[in-house]
C-alpha cells in the first residue's frame, strides 16, 4: 500500500476570500492525523512531487494552465462563486496531480498493488479549459491520461463516489473508449450534470455510466449499484488499472450532501472494487476529492484504505428495486449485467 500527500496541500485556503469556504487544509491535515496514529495502516508514506506543466497538457489547455498560474502569481482572486485560489494555490494543485500521477506510475510498475493519494485541492469538476467547484485542474483524469499515453495501458476504469457528478472527468473521456468512467452521485446537486441516460457518445457510447441517485439514498443503493451494475461492466471491460475519485461527501453527517452512507459504506464499496480488482488482475490506486467535515472525512479515508488494503469482505446485497433496475435499464444496452 502506497499513501502520497504533501504540505502543500495546508497553503491552499479558499478562506483567504471565502470566509466560510467548506474546502478548508483541516480536511487533509485529519487524514495525515488520524493514520499516523493507526502507523499509517501499515502503508509506505511518500511526498506527492510536482506535476510539470506538460503533465498538465495531457489534459488541459495550454491557456487554462497559464490563467491558473498567473492568477495564483498575482496573488489569487476568485474563479467563480464557489472556486478561489490564493498566492499557493499553484503549487498546491501541482502537487496533488503529481501525486496522483505518481501514483500511476508506481501501481504500473508493480510497486504496490493499491494506494491512496491524499492531495489537495481537487479536480473532478475541473475541465480541460475550465476551473469550477473548487478543482483547478482534474487530477484523476490527468492519471489515468499519463497511464494510457506515457505507460501503454489500454484500458483503465475511473469509479468516482463523490456525491457531486464528476463533469470533468466525463468530459475528458466521453468519446473514447480506453476508459470507462462510471460515477455514483446524488441526482439534482452541483454541478447538475450526469443523466442516467448519458452514455458518452461516438466511440465512447456505452463507456460512460451515470448512475444518479435521489437524496436519502443509503448504503443499499451505493453498493447495489456497484455490486449489479458497474463491477458486472468492470469485468467485461478488463481494465489494466482501477482508479477511484474518493470523495467522502455521501456521508449521512457531510453538510454539502443529503445521502445517508457511513464509513462502513465507504469500506464495503471498497471492497467490491478491491474483489474486482483481484479478479482482474489490476492495482487500484484512489485520489482524494470531495468530503468536507474532517473528522468525518478521516474516518471514512481510513476505512476506505483498511478495504483497499484487505479488511473485510464484499457483502451481497440486494439489487434496489427502482434505482438499480433503472440504471441497470441502460447500462444493459451496452455491458451485460
Amino acid at each position: 500500500m502506497l499513501y502520497f500527500h504533501h504540505d502543500s496541500s495546508l497553503e491552499h485556503d479558499p478562506r483567504v476570500l471565502e470566509p466560510q469556504h467548506p474546502d478548508i487544509p483541516t480536511r487533509v491535515e485529519a487524514i495525515d492525523t488520524a493514520l499516523s496514529s493507526v502507523g499509517w495502516l501499515g502503508a509506505e508514506v511518500r511526498d506527492a512531487p510536482p506535476a510539470s506543466e506538460e503533465d498538465l497538457e495531457l489534459l488541459h489547455t495550454r491557456g487554462h494552465v497559464q490563467a491558473i498560474r498567473q492568477l495564483c502569481e498575482a496573488g489569487g482572486g476568485r474563479i467563480d462563486a464557489d472556486t478561489v485560489v490564493g498566492g499557493a494555490s499553484y503549487r498546491a494543485a501541482l502537487h496533488a496531480v503529481g501525486g496522483a500521477c505518481s501514483l500511476v506510475r508506481a501501481l504500473v510498475a508493480g510497486e504496490a498493488s493499491v494506494g491512496f493519494c491524499a492531495t489537495r485541492p481537487s479536480g473532478h469538476h475541473a475541465e480541460s479549459a475550465r476551473a469550477m467547484g473548487f478543482c483547478l485542474f482534474n487530477n484523476v483524469a490527468i492519471a489515468a491520461e499519463l497511464g494510457i499515453r506515457e505507460l501503454g495501458l489500454k484500458r483503465v476504469l475511473i469509479l468516482d463516489w463523490d456525491v457531486h457528478h464528476g463533469n470533468g472527468t466525463a468530459q475528458a473521456f466521453r468519446r473514447r473508449c480506453d476508459v470507462l468512467f462510471a460515477s455514483i452521485h446524488q441526482l439534482g446537486l452541483f454541478p447538475g450534470t450526469g443523466p442516467v441516460a448519458d452514455a458518452g457518445s461516438g466511440e465512447g457510447l456505452g463507456y460512460t455510466i451515470n448512475a444518479p441517485v435521489p437524496a436519502g439514498s443509503d448504503e443499499e443503493v451505493w453498493v447495489s449499484l456497484i455490486e449489479h451494475v458497474i463491477v458486472p461492466a468492470a469485468l467485461e471491460f478488463r481494465p489494466e488499472l482501477i482508479l477511484i475519485s474518493a470523495g467522502f461527501d455521501a456521508h449521512v453527517d457531510d453538510p454539502l450532501g443529503d445521502c445517508r452512507l457511513e464509513a462502513r459504506s465507504f469500506a464495503q464499496m471498497a471492497c467490491h472494487v478491491r474483489e474486482l480488482a483481484q479478479q482482474i488482475g489490476a492495482p487500484v490506486g484512489a485520489v482524494l476529492e470531495g468530503g468536507y467535515s474532517p473528522p468525518v472525512l478521516a474516518e471514512c479515508v481510513l476505512a476506505t484504505i483498511a478495504a483497499l488494503g484487505g479488511a473485510g469482505a464484499a457483502e451481497s446485497i440486494a439489487p434496489d428495486p427502482l434505482i438499480t433496475s433503472r440504471v441497470a435499464a441502460h447500462v444493459g444496452h451496452h455491458w451485460t449485467l
